[in-house]
């Protein structure tokens, strides 16, 4: 253990709520006499295995240095007690988070004051927490708080199953009987009754956006991460009442190591009175590929837009000078190589090479930069579409084209078309490419490209035939950033945590490739496989053995878009030697599509030692358009 201001000592606990349900948590607190403040995690992971490598390194380390952290499993998750939430009872997550903040302010080792911490659904879920007993709650770090479920109002099928299959087949796995005691089994069996896979809901309507901040906020997330446009949102609404500073780094998602020194500055300032100049800080500090940058105020009076034409300093090649219109017609694997929709630091999730993805896609090119070229904020792109191309899907990538022909991609974004034909005298649509912080060499040229299908991040639309636009009325808004206008932020360091308990992994002897992509010339068909790299047996130092296995596959025939079908395979399997116990959890979500809505067919198997003590399948289907 490094050494830290603070001796610390760490124990368990069951937190009463009201409705007699008991939560399960961990407690790791400096070893003082004197009430001291909180920081709480708390989420729907399981805190005696799925998180506890992350936990043991970083709540001792707040501990060490002067705060109580606490890590609480979810309602009807880990060993907590109560039955998973529904859609139906979704509030319940924030409400038990209500109760929660009141337990832990009135310990008598709190000193009354509480910061709250999460990482993805948990960090907007903190958010959410927050807004509800800002009197308690001083302070919020969120990292990479939740993206939506649909861009640009088209539907999302990357992640979004896969993601939906994790989630039932996580809250299927039962309490543990080591934590639990006998009771273990009916707790689990009552589990598995009440739960519901959460795709239908996810889908059926685009997702709430991130809440602003109710109390001092501080933000982080990757430029790559969906969430990148939601930590910059709520960096623009900060208020000198209720300050916000957010971080975006080169980062995969979750809460960056390096950021934690961040994070202790900010609650020790809001949380013990110690003045760390954390207010005084950037409202954005962000890698922009070369160097950090910050700015104060967000948005930035040194950024500019600049405007390329989409028939000026952007232009296509091959269009027949007397056509108006340019037509973007691609095949139905475009999008193969767009990478992971949520990336977690794993080398098959960054995009490669797009020079692929190019030939697939309408380009505009623009000529070699004479200079480095900062962009920073987010580009939009307006469009005038044939009015016949009502409806259709649009996606649009920027790339950063090295003279030796590589495509690198910066940012992306999709829109849907209004079905209507829309009146001369509106505005034509625009669509927003994702945030976007990068230095672009001199020598390289701007791609920008458009198609009309991006397989396997989008459900494909039904209409193979594309759409149209007008070059010499569509326009490339990018933020443009003056280096001159802002000062460099120091590098962000990792601080020096304790060891994690040892944990042995036992990897697959024959381990899948983590992505791998097969096309079938004579069925016109491609296909992609993806497995994690985090499969395999791990051993615990308390005895508990985990096994995991997941495999998502896409497949689409190259010119049938409603061919694409997706497809995602979970076991998880817990075992205890000396208890005897054996759990295995098997989910399969599969998905197709038609013209109008989605098609889920979700199973649910739970087996204890071999035997099938639960089984139950699910036949779901969902309005494309969110109605």
């Amino acid at each position: 253990m490094p050494s830290y201001p603070h001796r610390t000592t760490r124990e368990d606990l069951r937190v009463p709520l009201p409705d007699g349900t008991e939560l399960y948590a961990r407690l790791w607190r400096p070893a003082t006499d004197a009430p001291v403040p909180v920081v709480l995690e708390y989420s729907t992971g399981r805190l005696t295995d799925w998180t506890a490598t992350e936990d043991a390194r970083r709540h001792p380390w707040f501990a060490g240095h002067g705060h109580a952290a606490v890590r609480v499993d979810a309602r009807g998750h880990g060993n907590s007690g109560g039955l998973p939430p529904t859609a139906a009872t979704a509030d319940r997550l924030v409400e038990d988070g209500v109760d929660l903040v009141h337990w832990l302010a009135d310990r008598p080792w709190c000193n009354g004051r509480i910061g709250l911490l999460g990482t993805g659904a948990a960090g907007a879920l903190a958010l959410r927490i927050a807004a509800r007993v800002p009197d308690a709650v001083r302070a919020v770090v969120t990292a990479c708080p939740d993206g939506p479920h649909r861009l640009g109002g088209a539907v999302l099928a990357a992640d979004v199953h896969t993601r939906s299959t994790a989630h039932l087949a996580d809250a299927a796995r039962p309490p543990d009987p080591l934590y639990v005691g006998d009771d273990w089994r009916a707790q689990w069996l009552a589990r598995l009754d009440a739960l519901e896979p959460p795709l239908a809901d996810w889908l059926a309507a685009p997702a709430a956006p991130t809440p602003a901040a109710a109390v001092p906020t501080l933000a982080v997330a990757g430029w790559s991460d969906p969430s990148a446009a939601a930590v910059l949102a709520l960096a623009e609404r900060s208020t000198a009442a209720v300050p916000v500073r957010a971080v975006l780094g080169p980062w995969p998602h979750g809460l960056p190591d390096e950021f934690l020194p961040e994070a202790l500055r900010w609650y020790d300032h809001w949380l013990r009175d110690v003045d760390t100049g954390a207010p005084a800080t950037p409202a954005l500090r962000s890698w922009l590929g070369t160097r950090w940058s910050a700015d104060d105020p967000w948005p930035s009076p040194g950024v500019r837009e600049v405007h390329y034409g989409l028939d000026g300093p952007l232009r296509a090649a091959g269009t027949a000078s007397e056509d108006r219109w340019v037509r973007v017609r691609s095949p139905q694997h475009t999008g193969l190589n767009a990478g992971a929709y949520v990336p977690h630091g794993r080398p098959a999730d960054r995009p490669p090479d797009q020079r692929e993805e190019d030939g697939r896609s309408v380009c505009f090119d623009s000529r070699p930069l004479p200079e480095p070229l900062e962009l920073h904020g987010s580009p939009a792109l307006t469009l005038h579409p044939d009015p016949l191309s009502g409806g259709a899907l649009v996606a649009a990538r920027l790339c950063a084209v090295a003279p030796d022909g590589t495509s690198t991609l910066l940012t992306r974004g999709v829109l849907t078309l209004p079905v209507d034909p829309a009146d001369p005298a509106d505005p034509d649509p625009v669509l927003a490419l994702a945030p976007v912080g990068a230095t672009v060499p001199p020598g390289h040229r701007l791609r920008l490209t458009l198609s009309s299908t991006y397989w396997p991040w989008l459900w494909p639309d039904a209409d193979p035939d594309g759409f149209a636009v007008d070059p010499s009325r569509s326009a490339l808004s990018l933020p443009v950033h003056d280096p001159a206008t802002s000062t460099d932020a120091a590098p962000f360091r990792s601080p020096t945590l304790p060891l994690p308990p040892p944990l042995h992994l036992t990897e697959p002897l024959t381990a899948r490739p983590e992505r791998v992509t097969v096309h079938d010339i004579g069925r016109r068909e491609w296909r992609t496989e993806l497995s994690p790299a985090t499969d395999g047996t791990r051993t615990h130092p308390d005895g508990l053995v985990r096994a995991e296995h997941t495999v998502t596959a896409y497949r689409v025939l190259t010119a049938t878009p409603l061919s694409a079908q997706a497809r995602t395979d979970r076991t998880l399997r817990l075992e205890r030697p000396a208890l005897g116990w054996d759990i295995t959890v098997h989910t399969r979500t599969e998905l197709r599509c038609d013209a109008t809505h989605l098609h889920a067919h979700t199973q649910l198997r739970a087996e204890e030692a071999g035997n099938v003590v639960f089984a139950k399948e699910w036949h779901q289907r969902i309005r494309r358009d969110g109605g």
